[in-house]
């Protein structure tokens, strides 16, 4: 006899324990400095936006997706630059999608981002707005190898849901981030100080020393070698079929502790639900995370960036319109090329 959803006991969500109840976070690191030139008229434009968006994070979550819909389409209006490379990017990576598919994309990954901006200060500021709204499918891949002491680098990408993504892992595991510290002192200070709660620490690309102390520790440290930094520290591998300079600084750490090396596991998470939240409905984001890469990193470096390109590939075609197309992702080619001219 089959059981109705009538029968089945109803869930409180006002009874289930919040986000920062659960949080696997083992310590806060120490703020960042406030800095008196933050006070400068030359800072006053991004203050004003922290006083514009920060309250409106208190209003329900689909009317901040609502705004941050709105948002969206007026700077894929406004903000030409990043609309051009989206669509030369669209366009490398996509020729099979007709110029209407590809704008279609083009219009959803500004929308994305735009509702990026609130799942990233509810993320930091307030999480508990995302209690029971998440699932996570291969966790037992990263535990199995911290039960071998091993640390982990948790390879994942620039999706819009980044800085979720971050909260929602940290639900089920305690990590650590790499980041490139941001060009403006102030978004700096401001980026840093609210990745705290989030994270146990922030490591700085140009930060070997603690790199090395944090993978000896055995922590799980999420890298994002998903963009074009030129072939200083990578090399050239496609990316949807597109030559592009792939980062392949991540092999080298496994030298950093040759005893009990780190292992590798690709991530994603995506929201499985549309921007639309229909009254008294919540979204819904997904996290998966792969199997231990075995054999990686390989005495081959060019295909060990190709492995990871394709691993890649496949976590954003789970949704095209999710990942930050928006940046010059085939900036570097060897001919000297510019596709962005």
């Amino acid at each position: 006899m089959q059981q109705s959803n009538n029968d089945l006991p109803q869930i409180d969500i006002k009874k289930m324990p919040d986000l920062t109840a659960t949080h696997k976070q083992t310590h806060m690191a120490d703020k960042l400095p406030f800095r008196l030139e933050f006070l400068m008229p030359k800072y006053w434009g991004i203050w004003l936006a922290f006083m514009i968006f920060l309250p409106l994070i208190y209003l329900p979550l689909r009317i901040q997706f609502m705004i941050g819909r709105h948002i969206g389409r007026l700077a894929f209006l406004l903000v030409k630059r990043r609309v051009k490379d989206t669509l030369v990017n669209l366009n490398l990576a996509f020729k099979d999608k007709s110029d209407d598919e590809k704008l279609k994309i083009a219009k959803q990954v500004f929308v994305n981002q735009g509702i990026g901006i609130f799942e990233t200060l509810n993320a930091w500021f307030r999480p508990n707005v995302f209690k029971r709204t998440f699932s996570i499918s291969g966790l037992q891949h990263l535990i199995n190898a911290q039960k071998e002491n091993k640390a982990v680098i948790l390879l994942g990408g620039h999706f819009t849901t980044l800085d979720l993504g971050g909260r929602l892992c940290t639900q089920f595991f305690g990590a650590d981030c790499m980041y490139r510290p941001q060009n403006n002192p102030l978004l700096d200070w401001f980026v840093y100080n609210s990745r705290r709660r989030i994270f146990d620490e922030q490591i700085s690309s140009r930060d070997m020393k603690k790199l090395i102390s944090r993978i000896k520790a055995g922590r799980v440290i999420w890298y994002s070698p998903d963009q074009d930094f030129g072939l200083e520290h990578g090399v050239m591998a496609t990316f949807f079929g597109v030559p592009s300079a792939t980062i392949t600084a991540h092999r080298r750490f496994v030298s950093f502790d040759k005893k009990n090396p780190p292992v590798f596991i690709v991530m994603d998470m995506i929201r499985q639900t549309p921007d639309y939240i229909p009254k008294g409905k919540r979204p819904h984001y997904h996290i998966t995370l792969s199997s231990v890469l075995d054999g990686f990193p390989s005495n081959d470096e060019q295909a060990d960036a190709q492995r990871i390109n394709d691993l890649f590939e496949v976590n954003i075609k789970k949704n095209i319109a999710q990942w930050m197309w928006f940046h010059r992702r085939f900036k570097t080619q060897a001919s000297g090329k510019n596709f962005y001219e």
